[in-house]
């Protein structure tokens, strides 16, 4: 049990997401460490696939081929590194392999690397055949936390990120605290962009449980920066129950789910202008935040010592990037083409007050010029 700060979790290994209103429709979330030394166990118990494709990147293939076994029935799609790489032709590589390798509707496509590969896998999934099993792997923190949780999965277009997907959800997560020990400091980081996200947004994700996430996060940053397995599994617990809390009410995002996405209409803005390579993603929605704290200013929906304290969190991660000066036109325009946008009008979430957050729309440009400078 981790007793700190107020926060108290239960030891578990097993999350359950629920999707109303979808009766009886649910899957698993496993953490902790060491557990991908069962996935064969796991894939057998939990789908009724007789053929495995699992697909990942050049660096996780090579880092893990030799110590993750998926079983005999496992073909394997190695994609290139990179958010540059969840494109058409990355997709159509795999569609190309399931055919070559005669998957049927009975069969299971396996997401083994980070968000990137488990947005893409997922899709794939989603069309091939119209619909087969998928199982997500998450090898990083940010795919851990969020990305492989709540039936999002996408491909990018050059206009935007994720503009082409769908809502798919997957057989089972699981997410062994292990693979972090991979991961260089910067994925580590990019990681911890979303984990502050859910800081930010606790107490509007309806969920019966009062975490006060925000303090969990002071006090145990060098425990997390550290990787120590019993802080990663509160984490990562933490962060899946507050996003499961949110998927079960609103799977396709009509309302509530939206509050996901605080920080993200900026975030995805950035990437999009700088072509998804000078920054990472959880970089991208740190930035995302403070420019999301400041509209709240605009609106008067927080005061400056808010803002002030989250800026301290983000900065005490390591977080605190420096943006390149953008030409606040092509920035709106990119959050005009953001698939949250309505009618035209960009949706922004914005905080609403401490560990709230709130959808606002029709803000006035000038509001948002404010912000940009």
């Amino acid at each position: 049990m981790l007793a700190n700060c107020g926060i108290y979790i239960m030891h578990t290994d097993k999350l359950t997401v629920n999707i109303a209103p979808k009766a009886g429709f649910g899957y698993d979330i496993f953490i902790g460490s060491g557990i991908s030394s069962k996935i064969k166990e796991f894939l057998k118990e939990k789908t009724s696939a007789n053929k495995f494709l699992v697909v990942t990147n050049e660096t996780i293939y090579r880092l893990y081929k030799n110590s993750v076994d998926f079983g005999e029935n496992a073909d394997f799609v190695i994609l290139k590194d990179g958010e540059e790489h969840k494109n058409f032709e990355s997709l159509q590589i795999i569609i190309n392999a399931a055919i070559e390798h005669k998957l049927e509707r009975r069969d299971c496509f396996v997401a083994f690397g980070g968000g990137v590969i488990g947005d893409i896998t997922g899709f794939a999934a989603a069309v091939y055949l119209r619909g087969v099993d998928f199982v997500q792997i998450p090898t990083t923190l940010l795919a851990q936390v969020d990305s492989s949780v709540g039936g999002k999965v996408a491909i990018n277009h050059e206009k935007g990120k994720n503009l082409i997907g769908a809502f798919y959800q997957p057989k089972f997560v699981l997410a062994d605290t292990d693979f972090l020990k991979t991961l260089d400091m910067r994925q580590l980081k990019t990681g911890l962009g979303e984990v502050l996200k859910y800081a930010f947004i606790e107490k509007s994700c309806a969920c019966p449980l009062n975490y006060r996430f925000f303090d969990f996060l002071h006090a145990h940053k060098s425990e997390i920066f550290e990787l120590k397995p019993s802080v990663m599994a509160g984490l990562i617990n933490i962060c899946c129950t507050l996003k499961a809390s949110v998927v079960a009410q609103d799977e396709r995002e009509k309302g509530l789910r939206a509050i996901l996405n605080f920080g993200h209409t900026f975030a995805h803005a950035i990437e999009t202008l700088t072509n998804y390579k000078r920054f990472t993603h959880g970089e991208a929605v740190a930035a995302g935040i403070k420019m999301a704290m400041r509209l709240g200013l605009e609106e008067k929906t927080v005061d400056e010592d808010y803002v002030r304290a989250a800026d301290e969190l983000i900065a005490k991660y390591g977080l605190d990037i420096a943006l390149p000066a953008f030409d606040s036109a092509e920035f709106i325009e990119a959050m005009t083409l953001d698939k949250k946008a309505d009618n035209s009008k960009i949706r922004f979430i914005v905080p609403d007050g401490d560990f709230l957050v709130k959808m606002v729309s029709d803000v006035p440009r000038e509001k948002i010029l404010r912000v940009l400078e």
